[in-house]
């Protein structure tokens, strides 16, 4: 007589593979998903710190830098990245991808061209040191935001409002000229694009799943990799103003 409630009926045949139910098959769907956009964000983040780095050295070692930035038109290079920047933040819901990517890239090559002096004012070795200095700190931090169950949510809030202190003091350093307040300001800064970089990688994995599946998805990776630059750059200078040797 056939054994109905014998539980090995519903074994699997020999040599079968397991069967996933459908959350373990969504949730490794969502994981691959999730790296691949994330890698996407990496990826035009990287890029675009290569191209500014080209452009800066470039504009440099031509001379043109010295020259240009001795005019009135430095004004224009050192505050296009910031117009780049409003366009493709309040333009983001009526720009089309291709249109976020070309404000990229321009913003990108824009920011080399005002960071170009930096070649002027440190010495090569120093700027290398500083460079591979700050991906380190960077790659560790982005890591720890992804990573970490701790919602960084409350420390995110608190950077920001330090961001916009350091900028203020910044603004008025320029009038006092004091060397104890940049030294605060670039000791400061640091501190606050490493704690905005691991907030940043959080936020993007958690707008993941807000956008998967939906037209978004390329216009958060395009203004992810934009955030993530941009705390990469800020950590980049502040940390070269302690740490470069000037020429």
């Amino acid at each position: 007589m056939a054994e109905w409630n014998d539980p090995q009926t519903t074994r699997s045949p020999f040599g079968a593979q397991p069967r996933l139910d459908g959350a373990l098959l969504g949730a490794a769907g969502r994981d691959e998903g999730l790296r691949s956009y994330m890698l996407s964000i990496y990826n035009y983040m990287a890029s675009g710190v290569l191209l500014s780095g080209v452009v800066a050295l470039l504009f440099a070692r031509s001379g043109m830098a010295e020259q240009v930035m001795a005019t009135p038109l430095r004004w224009l290079i050192i505050l296009a990245p910031l117009g780049f920047v409003m366009a493709m933040s309040f333009g983001l819901n009526r720009m089309q991808v291709s249109t976020l990517k070309l404000l990229f890239w321009s913003f990108c090559t824009v920011m080399g061209l005002s960071m170009s002096t930096i070649f002027l004012v440190y010495t090569g070795t120093s700027i290398a040191l500083t460079f591979f200095s700050t991906a380190g700190a960077f790659a560790g931090l982005s890591l720890y935001g992804y990573s970490t169950k701790r919602n960084l949510s409350a420390m995110g809030a608190f950077m920001v409002m330090g961001l916009i202190g350091i900028i203020l003091a910044m603004v008025l350093n320029l009038f006092l000229q004091s060397s104890a307040m940049a030294l605060a300001i670039s000791v400061l800064g640091v501190l606050i694009f490493a704690g905005l970089t691991a907030w940043d990688t959080q936020r993007l994995r958690n707008a993941y799943y807000q956008v998967q599946g939906s037209d978004m998805v390329q216009k958060v990776v395009i203004m992810g990799a934009l955030s993530l630059y941009l705390d990469f750059i800020n950590m980049f200078q502040f940390l070269l103003s302690l740490m470069g040797g000037r020429r």
